[in-house]
């Protein structure tokens, strides 16, 4: 291929570069076409012109709950960030003479994209003659501030809580009031754009949330937690979510202009969180992260290294608007929550444990097993690639629904993880969870698949040729699926500890083997379950003998763990069976990366006796085939030979790891040096090498990423000085670090203090 046909010539940042150059051309061309119309047509000099504006950042931001984004205190250029449905100041300064509201004619008009339009709402016009508002709360208005004097006006601007969010700009034009003197008017196009975003403080906006202990967390709160781990053992890991630095709402209004969302939708939530699920991740336009569960990252960042929102967005821009390798699902929910905070839609991360991906809008989990007992991978068609996640974790925004019947507002469900196309599209929600809890999947959107997340029955199959399909359904489980919907507990935070957990589960589905769980399953399936090609009205086979797979809730690494299964023969006959035990290497996908062990064997089982089957695993045999997350899946076969019956069980547990302490004094001081100490001790018989440290403190410092050359010998202690000058004074500021090396990696530690002022 010719070298000049090589698009990536440039270097990746060549496109972002030449947009740039397109709208710096497009200004300069629309500037100069001002001006040679002002010198042909000259304004009549007794027109009182604008000669500046003032925003008054500081203190819009306080009255409007922005004050902690970045935006506002830049030194060179703070930029106002605003929320609609609440008035604001504005400070209007006057070339010529002191402003005559009986002489001077003044119009402020507020626009909203290229071509801002009173009827699409984005064009908002209003004259400036009331000392008191005059207008409904749908209505742009202004009143004339009694602080006004000389050639400084001052106003309150009443912006309405149905206008589009993102970047709003000002013109502002001067004429006489009697306009039979001089139709004529002065046009000034401040330089400034505005930033107006939802606002959940305002009971007329959409996302209005009325508790307050829950607009600090689900708005405010810029660092939290995603649990990962499994239903046993929940673990949170800390993450600095940091919506409101500098990089962040540039970057949450870029996506929606990449998602083609039209001007006019983005004044309703409901669409704006729909995008924001399509453009977090790359798909189908150049999102902000690119997923990779293949367990290979060399080429980006392995996804467990993430520990801040900040530190991808940063990247992303710094490629020139190019994904970012690598994300998976905490990743892309983490990112998600910091976008829809920085735009003033509450959310937050939710796992849910035991997560089901139906993939043929089944609503069920099917596994199918051959006459011998071996899982057929993909079904009999080879067709079937549903799977069960050990967690999955996605997002829950807050906002009322118009469009659906009432009831069915509050928390919607999103999810930015691309897993199956939405119209077309990789996107995903948002789907109220009452609608979902009631099992009316048929309301928009994408109901149906998160139903089934929560909620799909787990059907096993095996061979039999005496049904007319060919398969004879041997197990129906309905009560595995969605053991628990795990989120941070508004108010609380614990660094070491459980005390910030809270399950949500109920929110999704009624409790499990209730009449109303059942309904909602029944109601669910109804019109929407393709027909079975397999034979599910078959009678299951005779069961006299008992079996039961022994959970294990967690292993401390170095420990040996043992996989074990009770066999009880209730009949009074002998039974020969046939038992297979397996322990496997698992992503948290439930894909298996790697055979630990297994073993097999047949018995002849008395009657009314049991017998105990085991499986030792030693730290030598499981330690060197375990990938991230740690997680290992149990399996066990049973087949009773005289009767056919046979049983099937699965289990997963996590093998823990130690956790990264974090010493620092409770309370610092703004602006002054300090230190924290990161420690931990290694727990394996090996040394750890090739180091990566990672800390991140929204409001205390910027990402740090630190290579370490010397290596942690077997059993040694690691330990690093960190040192920083926090930024920001307040209380329940976090410090969190990751720590990750060739041999172990995704150990995480955070530590909250307090900056005095």
């Amino acid at each position: 291929m010719p070298s000049h046909a090589n698009p990536n010539r440039y270097g990746s940042n060549h496109a972002n570069w030449l947009s740039n150059l397109r709208s710096r051309t497009a200004e300069t061309l629309e500037r100069r076409t001002r001006e040679d119309d002002a010198e042909e047509s000259p304004i009549n000099p007794d027109i009182n012109r604008v000669d500046r504006v003032h925003w008054y950042c500081k203190q819009n931001a306080r009255n409007h709950q922005t004050l902690p984004y970045d935006l506002i205190h830049d030194k060179r250029g703070p930029q106002a960030v605003l929320r609609r449905g609440q008035p604001f100041y504005l400070a209007i300064r006057f070339k010529d003479r002191d402003f005559d509201l009986k002489k001077d004619r003044v119009v402020l008009n507020f626009e909203f994209g290229p071509k801002a339009s009173i009827q699409k709402g984005t064009l908002g016009v209003v004259l400036v003659q009331n000392e008191n508002f005059t207008h409904t709360k749908d209505e742009w208005d202004v009143r004339i501030d009694s602080a006004s004097t000389g050639k400084d006006l001052m106003v309150h601007v009443f912006v309405p809580a149905s206008v589009p969010v993102g970047r709003w700009s000002l013109k502002i034009k001067t004429g006489f009031q009697d306009r039979s003197v001089d139709s004529n008017m002065s046009e000034y196009i401040d330089e400034m754009e505005a930033y107006i975003l939802f606002n959940p403080f305002c009971k007329e906006d959409f996302v209005y949330m009325e508790e307050e202990i829950e607009r600090e967390e689900y708005v405010m709160n810029d660092k939290g937690k995603v649990f990962i781990g499994t239903d046993k053992v929940a673990k949170g890991r800390p993450w600095a979510f940091g919506q409101f630095e500098d990089v962040v709402l540039p970057v949450a209004v870029y996506l929606l202009d990449l998602s083609k969302l039209t001007d006019t939708a983005r004044a309703n939530p409901v669409l704006v969180v729909r995008a924001i699920s399509a453009g977090v991740n790359d798909s189908d336009d150049e999102g902000i992260l690119e997923g990779n569960w293949s367990g290979e990252y060399s080429d980006g960042v392995a996804p467990f290294k993430w520990n801040s929102s900040v530190a991808i967005i940063e990247k992303y821009v710094k490629n020139g608007f190019q994904p970012v390798k690598y994300g998976q699902c905490w990743v892309f929910s983490a990112v998600t929550t910091t976008i829809c905070r920085a735009l003033g839609i509450p959310c937050r991360s939710v796992t849910n444990y035991v997560s089901a991906h139906d993939t043929n809008m089944s609503i069920t989990m099917d596994k199918f097993f051959t006459k011998e007992g071996d899982v057929l991978e993909y079904g009999p068609d080879g067709e079937t690639y549903d799977s069960i996640w050990n967690f999955h974790v996605w997002n829950d925004v807050w906002m009322a629904r118009p469009d659906l019947p009432k009831g069915y507002g509050g928390w919607q469900a999103i999810d930015a993880t691309p897993q199956e196309e939405s119209d077309g599209i990789m996107q995903c929600g948002p789907a109220s969870l009452e609608a979902i809890r009631r099992g009316d999947i048929g309301l928009g959107y994408d109901g149906g698949f998160i139903f089934a997340e929560v909620n799909a029955d787990i059907k096993h199959w095996t061979e039999d040729d005496n049904t007319p399909g060919g398969w004879k359904n041997i197990k129906t489980n309905k009560y595995h699926i969605g053991r628990k919907v795990m989120t941070k507990k508004p108010g609380k935070d614990d660094d070491m500890g459980k005390a910030d957990e809270e399950d949500v589960i109920d929110q999704y589905k009624n409790k499990e083997n209730t009449a109303a769980e059942r309904l909602s399953v029944h109601n669910a399936i109804r019109g929407i379950r393709r027909a079975p090609y397999y034979d599910i009205n078959t009678g299951e086979a005779k069961k006299d003998v008992s079996f039961d797979l022994i959970d294990i809730e967690k292993i401390n690494i170095g420990q040996e763990f043992v996989v074990k299964f009770n066999v009880t023969n209730n009949s009074d006959k002998p039974r020969s069976i046939l038992a297979a035990l397996s322990a496997k290497s698992i992503y948290y996908t439930g894909v298996t990366h790697e055979m630990i062990k297994k073993a097999d064997g047949k018995f002849v089982l008395q009657p009314k006796k049991s017998q105990e089957v085991k499986l030792s695993v030693k730290y030598s045999e499981y330690w060197l085939k375990l990938v991230e997350g740690c997680m290992v899946k149990m399996y066990a076969i049973g087949r009773v030979q005289e009767t056919g019956q046979t049983y099937t069980e699965e289990d997963d547990f996590m093998i823990e790891k130690p956790r990264l302490e974090i010493k620092v004094p409770e309370e610092v001081k703004m602006a002054e040096p300090c230190s924290a100490i990161l420690t931990f001790k290694n727990p394996l018989d090996m040394p750890l090498t090739n180091i990566e440290v990672t800390v991140v403190g929204p409001g205390l410092m910027r990402n740090k990423e630190i290579k370490i050359a010397d290596p942690v010998p077997a059993g040694g202690v690691f330990s690093r000085q960190i040192k920083f000058k926090p930024r920001i004074h307040g209380q329940r500021r976090k410090i969190i670090a990751t720590f990750n090396a060739k041999e172990l990696y995704d150990i995480t530690g955070s530590k909250t203090i307090t900056v005095k002022k």
